[in-house]
């Protein structure tokens, strides 16, 4: 019997062995079958000639067609079989389609961007957006559908998500360029809306300080420099006679803290406190120094934003970090160059994840709008477009930073309903039913009540309500007039295409084969009538002020030929790193929608300004430039600072010493650089709820601190003159004087100092010995699959890049964080090609198993000098008219 329970016990086991093998075995091939072809022959319905794809050693694409048309085609082709899952991602994003995927987990962002109706709105309007490039869209749709259908399995993200890809179409493509707004432009104007709310609660010298939109980093390429602010006298604004709360609510402070919680990607900016410092009273200071409130947990982060910069899914540190969503782009003309040629340095500053959001790309092809009748582009495709987006055609080389002009303005309207006639003034509203599919449970309906201005996204306690007007609402939003760069010709054809083409608003720079440069914005701007000012809530005309200071503002139609321009021979020298560009009449017109601190700017400026000859490696040189320019002051002010302070700050002394090798660089191995960076951070946080204290006192939770991009213009000033009547009341008067007259308390200045030191020494060592703390530990590479986290066990080390510590950070040129930073890297003259320099993170490949997983990813993570160009070929497909039949043999897979 014992003996027969045994046979059955094995014959049990090996049955499941072999059925564990077996679903082992199809679950293999399945994966591989998702593998894109990369060799042989294979047809594609509509192409008129041969299409040839060419991959080299790192899966850069080149491929040669017989037009442009068939070019786009193949384009689309190889697109979705290498990328058809980031592709479905990017259009599902801004059309608030996400749930249909992911489920409920997807649904508070589905529910924040239906409200824009981005696919009803590309639905009609489609005619438009295309133009004259709907024969190449709809070849790009039709390879991209078909190269998806050549696939043996569907892409491995839909059978672990078990779902099935849906086709593509043109409106696609449409929405993918949208969704690129979505990315660069905050679709909830949450600054503006926090200034707003808060603008009735400050006094006006105060007020002015929050809204303060310069720095001595300024660097613009036309005006002069803004400089630190001049603070207010004690006549003006005194902390110490505005009464505060004892720095926000319970609701407010947890509302904060979990807007900072540690989820990736960006959960790396934050300094996560360990329970035993979370749980402490505040830290002891010692006995000589007065005992002040405990500063809230987690302050580096602890003024709460907005609840929608909370709300945002990529989460965000403070604007003083400035890792932001922008870019760096800068060129020389042919003065500075040994043989005459323009140079021009692009690095795009994104989230980052593999694959890439970009797809190298060399597209060969005849045109006759070409110079010499032939295109032969390469640069960066964006999977989803049937274009290169940054790039060289051997006639022009161009590149994007984000522009940060004001695109967005919200208006105050009194809707108009049954209690409300229309004669009143109010305004009509029409309604849309938008439902939203969600996997695993029935469709949601979103209600979207729409005005001449715009959607409503707020209704407020007096009946009236807040609508948004955003350029990428409006007709001429987006077109494909970037396509057009591939035949430019000069500088000259390229300014003119510019004038014509629609896409999210960026600092374009160009130079050309002839040694010209230019900087100029591409995409639309609002054009806001006289009087409009769009910094602040408007009202509809013949509305009344309604409390909002007579800004009267009509909808605003957008232009895309309204920019300034700069170029030779005026300037030789051109950058931008989304700070202020311009000044006067043309900023005045553009606005300002969260410009950046000019650091970058100024570091660029510097690098250029350094010598009068340049080559490719000098760009790709001030691109990795890690000096710690910003922070070099500070790090002297911790020193003077803990030196003046004596025995009784012993946090500010701890920090000093441990800072001692500092030598100037976001280097992985700096100790310094990462105490000096979050003690700043730190101090930033107490002047802002310091400032906001006031506010708070009277709105509570309504109040928002609304992040201001150059807030060290402020912030610098104060720690460097410490007026008495700017400290923040919690270090200026005693803890028993906090509300009602103030008693003062001697040297809060230093107290400040001192506490941020404490929570940066103390967050610090919870993580072991504070001299072990280098910058590269917190700086680590997580760079991941979005699926990465959705896989147990193997998901994190199969689809994440190594997690290398990276040099680099926010303030200075070489952008490089956790999962954010330069998306690429780009350095190249145009017709000179072969001399350019190129690289990103992450592969050109969206399969793990694909030989292109991961690809040229330690280039970038090493900042080495990798080709621009494509190398010699490693695989070779042909793609065949769908008359022209392939031979059983030519089609074996490689």
């Amino acid at each position: 019997m014992r003996n027969r329970w045994r046979t059955w016990s094995l014959r049990a086991l090996l049955a499941l062995a072999v059925a564990a093998l077996a679903i082992a075995t199809m679950l293999w091939w399945q994966l591989r079958g998702s593998l894109p072809d990369l060799a042989g022959t294979r047809t594609l319905p509509g192409l008129e000639a041969q299409a040839t794809i060419q991959r080299d050693a790192l899966g850069t694409v080149t491929i040669t067609a017989d037009s442009e048309t068939d070019a786009m085609r193949a384009l689309g082709w190889v697109h979705a079989q290498e990328r058809y899952f980031e592709m479905d991602l990017m259009r599902r994003l801004p059309a608030g389609e996400l749930s249909a995927l992911f489920g409920e987990r997807a649904l508070d962002t589905d529910r924040r961007h239906r409200l824009h109706r981005m696919r009803a709105r590309v639905d009609a309007a489609l005619a438009e957006i295309a133009g004259e490039r709907m024969p190449q869209l709809r070849a790009y749709t039709q390879g991209a559908n078909a190269g998806l259908a050549a696939l043996r399995a569907r892409p491995w993200p839909y059978l672990l998500l078990r779902q099935q890809p849906a086709p593509w179409t043109p409106a696609d493509s449409a929405l993918v360029g949208f969704s690129m707004y979505f990315d660069l432009q905050d679709a909830s104007n949450a600054r503006e809306l926090a200034m707003h709310r808060l603008r009735p609660h400050l006094p006006p010298a105060l007020l002015a300080l929050v809204a303060y939109d310069g720095s001595r980093w300024d660097a613009p390429l036309e005006g002069a420099a803004r400089g630190d602010a001049l603070l207010p006298d004690a006549d003006a604004v005194d902390l110490r006679r505005l009464d505060v709360t004892d720095g926000g609510s319970a609701g407010a402070r947890s509302a904060a803290v979990a807007w900072a919680a540690p989820t990736p990607p960006l959960a790396s900016q934050a300094v996560p406190l360990s329970p035993a410092v979370r749980g402490r009273d505040g830290g002891g200071p010692p006995a000589t120094m007065v005992r002040f409130p405990p500063t809230p947990p987690l302050a580096l982060r602890a003024v709460p934003l907005s609840p929608a910069v909370r709300g945002r899914d990529d989460g965000g540190p403070l604007a003083a970090a400035d890792l932001a969503v922008g870019s760096n782009n800068f060129a020389v003309g042919g003065a500075l160059t040994a043989d005459g040629r323009a140079l021009v340095a692009d690095d795009m500053h994104l989230g980052l994840r593999a694959p890439n959001l970009w797809f190298r790309a060399r597209l060969r092809y005849p045109d006759a709008r070409a110079p010499g009748g032939r295109v032969d582009i390469t640069g960066f495709t964006l999977p989803g477009l049937p274009a290169v987006i940054v790039g060289s055609n051997g006639h022009i080389a161009w590149g994007f930073t984000n522009s940060y002009v004001d695109t967005l303005d919200w208006q105050r309207i009194v809707p108009c309903d049954a209690s409300v006639p229309p004669a009143s003034g109010c305004t009509p509203l029409r309604r849309h039913a938008e439902p939203i599919a969600i996997a695993g449970r029935a469709a949601e309906v979103l209600t979207v009540d729409d005005s001449d201005w715009g959607p409503v996204v707020h209704r407020e306690a007096d009946g009236s309500a807040l609508a948004l007007r955003w350029t990428a609402h409006l007709p001429g939003a987006l077109n494909f007039g970037l396509a057009d760069f591939a035949h430019a010709r000069d500088l000259d054809d390229a300014l003119a295409i510019a004038d014509r083409t629609a896409t999210p608003t960026q600092n374009l720079v160009i130079g050309d084969l002839h040694g010209a440069v230019a900087w100029r914005l591409l995409g639309p701007v609002p054009v806001r009538a006289p009087g409009c000012n769009g910094r602040t809530v408007s009202h509809p005309p013949g509305a009344g002020a309604s409390g909002d200071a007579g800004n009267v503002c009509a909808p605003w139609p957008i232009a895309t030929h309204a920019s300034p321009i700069v170029r030779t021979p005026d300037a030789t020298r051109l950058w931008t790193a989304n700070s202020r560009v311009v000044d006067g009449a043309d900023f005045a017109r553009l606005g300002d929608g969260g410009a950046a601190l000019g650091i970058r700017a100024w570091q660029i400026r510097q690098g250029l300004d350094a010598r009068n000859r340049f080559s490719e490696r000098d760009l790709l040189a001030i691109q990795l430039d890690d000096r710690a320019l910003l922070l070099t002051q500070w790090q002297a002010l911790l020193v003077r600072a803990a030196d003046a302070a004596g025995a009784d700050a012993t946090a500010l002394r701890a920090l000093a010493d441990a800072s001692g090798d500092w030598r100037g660089r976001a280097a992985v191995d700096s100790v310094a650089y990462r105490i000096v960076r979050a003690w700043r951070l730190a101090v930033h946080a107490r002047i802002a709820d310091g400032l906001l204290a006031p506010a708070r006192a009277t709105a509570g939770d309504a109040i928002a601190w609304p992040d201001p991009p150059n807030f060290e213009g402020v912030v610098w000033p104060l720690v460097r003159q410490r007026p008495e009547h700017l400290l923040p009341r919690r270090f200026a008067c005693t803890p028993q004087t906090q509300q009602g007259r103030c008693a003062p308390v001697a040297d809060g200045w230093t107290a400040l100092l001192e506490d941020a030191a404490r929570e940066v020494r103390d967050t610090l060592q919870a993580e072991g010995p504070l001299a072990q703390r280098t910058w590269g530990e917190h700086n680590t590479a997580a760079i991941c699959h979005p699926l990465a986290a959705a896989i147990p066990f193997v998901g994190r080390r199969a689809l994440c890049m190594p997690a290398q510590p990276l040099p680099g950070d926010g303030t200075v040129p070489r952008v490089q964080a956790p999962a954010f930073g330069a998306s690429q890297r780009m350095v190249v003259a145009p017709g000179h090609e072969a001399d350019g320099i190129a690289h990103m993170p992450g592969g050109q490949s969206g399969h793990p198993l694909s030989p292109f997983w991961g690809a040229g990813h330690d280039d970038w993570v090493q900042g080495r000098a990798s080709p621009f160009l494509p190398g010699p070929a490693t695989h070779v497909l042909q793609l065949q008219p769908a008359h022209r039949t392939a031979s059983p043999d030519a089609a074996r897979r490689d």
